[in-house]
């Protein structure tokens, strides 16, 4: 319950940021599938994260400067006859009680009552999201305090986003936080090395993420994204997730799946040979993409600027396609001018909690990148891919026209990925995914 730690901590840490500014939080609206049926329900992260509140139709106000109530509730209210079609709600009542609010309101109160949490601080806080209504009934609510701030000299004059200040809470995980994220990478990790034993030539894709999927409900979890599940070609498509395929021989298999556990997720790739054995082609990318994840990994350390991972993967990648004459040039020219972007097209990883690519900034400012710090959480995740439709760009760098060959047929249809997640901890760090084996022994069976 949010009364009780974690949540009010939190939303105490949020509270001591916000000075005289009132903070509004808004839950997820749903979703509708189709017709008159809508999608299972998943709260909104920043709401969840300061509520544990998980019902849509919500609304949470932090008010540090009001006298009474500084956590208030908007919530709809028991209805019986909805609750029989819909579900079990709450209620104005006990959402008070079990969430630790200092007051309740019906949903059907927030125009009434939100102008008393307004006029007393000196700004709004709130994320323009995508729903427009909302956001144009918050701009409404905002115009008419200002049109009030001459007669009384009081009131919000300015609207923030609330994201600077919430999100580098978000970006350090607390114990309770790791203890769900390490049982959805337990949960992710059994699944990937079920996978491994199943698939085989002649089944279909599909099949391999039915049984991975099933091992996640089995163990209270579920999808944290559509998994990917890509043989041959398919591994070519970063996101693909069609998983139509009927797996052949020689074919290899990209699985990227990660389970949703109690809100927080894991995000696990992993690539090996469906028949058992890589093709010497095969085996070479690989081992270049597993080289490349080691050493990026051995850069995960508190103090160290977040782009060092990636400026080594992108290195060990470009020199192993130098040595291997995917690329031609001089692998610092080559970066620089991104050479290796036709076969290697996304950073190295991401953020990773309560949403599979987590809020934080990566950044400050052009080359002021953050520093890593125990309990941030990221993913290690470097690649290649040698579609059999590439073509190698040509770049300009200084001037000079950097030409690459053409690629031989030979390796064309190769996609590898690995992918761990990885936990910094006071020392250095600690792969929360490491269950899964990726040397090329545990891949060829």
């Amino acid at each position: 319950m949010s009364n009780f730690y974690p949540y009010a901590q939190r939303r105490q840490q949020l509270l001591s940021k916000l000075n005289q500014g009132t903070a509004i939080f808004r839950s997820a609206p749903m979703a509708v599938m189709h017709n008159d049926v809508e999608y299972t329900f998943r709260q909104d992260s920043d709401f969840f994260y300061l509520t544990g509140f998980n019902e849509p139709e919500a609304v949470a106000v932090l008010a540090p400067h009001h006298d009474e109530h500084q956590f208030i509730l908007f919530v709809r209210p028991k209805d019986l006859e909805r609750e029989i079609w819909t579900g079990y709600r709450t209620g104005v009542e006990a959402a008070q009680e079990r969430y630790g609010a200092d007051i309740a309101y019906s949903i059907e109160e927030l125009d009434e009552k939100l102008p008393e949490y307004l006029k007393g601080g000196d700004r709004i806080y709130y994320h323009l999201g995508r729903d427009e209504a909302f956001n144009n009934r918050i701009l409404r609510h905002w115009r008419k305090q200002l049109a009030l701030y001459p007669k009384r000299g009081t009131g919000p004059i300015a609207l923030e986003d609330p994201s600077p200040l919430l999100h580098p809470l978000r970006l350090v995980k607390t114990p309770e936080e790791l203890q769900l994220m390490r049982q959805a990478a337990d949960i992710a990790v059994d699944a990937h090395n079920l996978a491994r034993d199943i698939a085989q030539p002649g089944r279909y894709e599909y099949e391999v993420q039915a049984e991975m999927e099933r091992l996640f409900t089995l163990h209270g979890g579920s999808p944290a994204y559509p998994s990917i599940v890509a043989s041959g070609g398919n591994a070519c498509i970063l996101h693909y997730v069609e998983n139509t395929r009927q797996m052949e021989e020689g074919d290899l298999l990209l699985i990227d799946a990660g389970c949703s556990y109690q809100y927080y997720n894991s995000d696990i790739t992993r690539t090996f040979p469906i028949s058992g054995k890589f093709s010497p082609e095969q085996k070479i990318i690989y081992e270049l993409v597993l080289e490349a994840q080691k050493q990026a990994i051995s850069k995960i350390a508190p103090g160290i600027p977040y782009n060092e991972h990636h400026d080594i993967a992108v290195r060990v990648i470009v020199e192993g396609l130098l040595d291997l004459g995917l690329l031609s040039g001089d692998p610092d020219e080559l970066i620089e001018a991104e050479q290796y972007k036709p076969f290697y097209m996304h950073k190295t990883g991401h953020w990773l909690g309560l949403d599979v690519h987590d809020v934080g900034v990566y950044q400050h400012g052009e080359d002021n990148w953050h520093i890593l710090q125990p309990g941030n959480v990221l993913t290690v995740e470097p690649g290649i891919y040698i579609s059999p439709y590439l073509k190698p760009a040509s770049r300009e760098v200084d001037d000079v026209t950097i030409e690459q060959p053409p690629v031989d047929p030979k390796w064309h249809g190769i996609g590898v990925r690995i992918e761990d997640d990885v936990l910094v901890t006071e020392s250095g760090c600690d792969i929360l995914t490491a269950g899964v084996p990726k040397s090329v022994d545990a891949m060829e069976r």
